[in-house]
């Protein structure tokens, strides 16, 4: 079958053929409906290295945001029809501690020694014409459309956590949220933060056409300028918002979420860029928290999954072949993709 395969580090990927996984035992063969190209990939064969990539050694087949229809089932397991959708659940945990019981195999107790972050990031993903994945990983999405539900698994997954941990700051009366960095995740959680929450959404993002599409969502849109949080706190009355996601991650993004919050804020930093953060006892407002998330649990992509079989979660996709997969990553490193990038090797179960 045809792959796209992650060979070795500072390398572009490459797409050959390898041969078609067979399920073991706890395992399901799904035949790929979709799978996203995520900037994730990018880090690891573009900016990775042996120490740095540990958990991501290749060789192994890109692609942690999939969806598929159940093509086989391996030794010992039950319960899947041939030709229903799922979605794959990507971190790959030990399987045993209390964090991977819980189904939160994104926080794994044994991440340090694991050899693999996820489906896709150290073990074959879904960039491919079939792939193997354990059956507790795999979930239902019943009638709804697999291929525009592949980037859910992580665009969508990761927002949810970050916002659904950040719950307590956004309950109530007259509260504000705030989104910075307006591509595929953040455009997702406009849309997540209205249907949880009745938090006044304010997005901010240097790019009109970002803008454009949050304030079309019901954000109020602040360009991200010399006065992005002066504007931010005049639209809160001074106050400050309640809750800051930030999804870019660089050093002033940072600062603008910090700045734009008010006292018991939360702060969560969701961009991996590796901007450090910065603190003092005089400009910071009281009690304010700062955390950093990573992806999200099953039980949660349960949730991302029935939301988007409701509409409250809409993605916007530009659709790849196989063949063209790596035209898709050379666009994301570009910068030239206006929506995610979704390779489709099969249109059909």
């Amino acid at each position: 079958m045809k792959a796209v395969v992650f060979e070795q580090f500072n390398t572009f990927p490459t797409l050959k053929e390898v041969p078609e996984p067979t399920p073991g035992s706890g395992e399901v063969l799904l035949k790929v409906a979709g799978a996203g190209c995520c900037h994730s990939d990018v880090s690891v064969f573009q900016d990775y290295t042996p120490e740095t990539g540990s958990h991501t050694k290749p060789p192994f087949i890109l692609g942690h945001e999939t969806t598929g229809w159940v093509e086989e089932v391996g030794p010992d397991v039950t319960g899947f029809k041939k030709g229903d959708a799922y979605i794959v659940y990507g971190p790959t945990g030990c399987g045993h501690c209390p964090h991977c019981v819980a189904g939160q195999e994104n926080y794994c107790s044994s991440a340090a020694t694991n050899k693999s972050l996820a489906l896709g990031l150290g073990r074959d993903g879904g960039m491919a014409e079939y792939m193997t994945v354990p059956a507790r990983n795999l979930v239902p999405l019943g009638d709804a459309d697999p291929i525009g539900a592949a980037p859910l698994a992580d665009a969508a997954l990761t927002p949810y956590h970050a916002i659904r941990a950040a719950m307590p700051h956004l309950n109530g009366g007259g509260k504000y949220a705030l989104v910075i960095g307006l591509g595929g995740l953040g455009q997702i959680a406009i849309q997540i933060l209205h249907a949880l929450t009745g938090a006044t959404v304010i997005a901010t993002d240097t790019k009109p056409e970002a803008l454009a599409k949050a304030e079309a969502k019901g954000a109020i849109p602040v360009m991200s300028d010399e006065h992005q949080v002066e504007n931010i706190r005049k639209i809160t009355h001074g106050e400050g918002v309640d809750a800051a996601f930030d999804f870019v991650g660089v050093a002033p993004t940072i600062a603008a979420a910090q700045a734009s919050g008010g006292p018991g804020s939360r702060v969560t930093v969701v961009g991996i860029a590796g901007g450090k953060a910065e603190y003092d006892w005089y400009s910071k407002p009281w009690e304010q928290e700062l955390l950093g998330v990573y992806w999200g649990s099953i039980p949660e992509l349960y949730d991302v999954a029935n939301m988007y079989r409701h509409g409250q979660i809409q993605t916007e996709i530009e659709t790849y072949s196989l063949d063209n997969a790596l035209d898709a990553y050379h666009k994301l490193v570009d910068n030239k993709l206006s929506a995610r990038a979704v390779v489709v090797p099969h249109t059909k179960a």
